[in-house]
């Protein structure tokens, strides 16, 4: 699942809210990681690509196969966000793992993010949404994460929706 034009845009105008934690995994916490601390823990990407948004280059690195993290398929991490100090080019914005089977199970998922703050359905598929800025997807039968999205915080917004 790819993040859409306009959640990038939205979350590279919202900046980075007061003091509230986002929502981490691997040493990664969106809003506070940069480029250069993903660089040491994952080493060089397998691809990276760059886009401009709202008039700012943006930079995508994607990690796949044997350079993704233990247990992962893939692990995308966008770069670039405005924060009230300015744009930040080489801060984390977001990322997006897609685990292996059986990896982030429902229960593991609860477990180590805790309850979700809303469930929803998109595509037929059941969506944990965390104001901590987590995004879960799941599988068909609602048992394996299939893609989890991390941001900075957001605010409690509806249930995510079928486009």
């Amino acid at each position: 699942m790819v993040i859409s034009r306009l959640l990038v845009g939205a979350l590279l105008l919202v900046g980075l809210p007061g003091v509230a934690v986002a929502a981490e995994w691997g040493g990664i916490t969106p809003g506070v990681t940069t480029r250069e601390s993903v660089r040491e823990r994952y080493g060089a990407p397998s691809r990276e690509s760059r886009q401009t948004v709202e008039g700012r280059e943006t930079i995508q690195w994607v990690y796949e196969g044997a350079r993704a993290p233990v247990g992962m398929k893939r692990m995308a991490v966008d770069f670039g966000l405005l924060t009230r100090e300015g744009y930040r080019p080489a801060l984390v914005r977001s990322f997006q793992l897609e685990p292996k089977s059986r990896i982030f199970e429902r229960r593991n998922v609860v477990r180590g993010w805790g309850v979700p703050d809303r469930v929803g359905v998109r595509e037929g598929q059941e969506v944990f949404f965390y104001t901590s800025g987590l995004l879960v997807y799941f599988n068909k039968d609602g048992t394996d994460a299939i893609s989890m999205v991390f941001t900075i915080p957001q605010p409690e917004s509806p249930t995510p929706s079928a486009r």
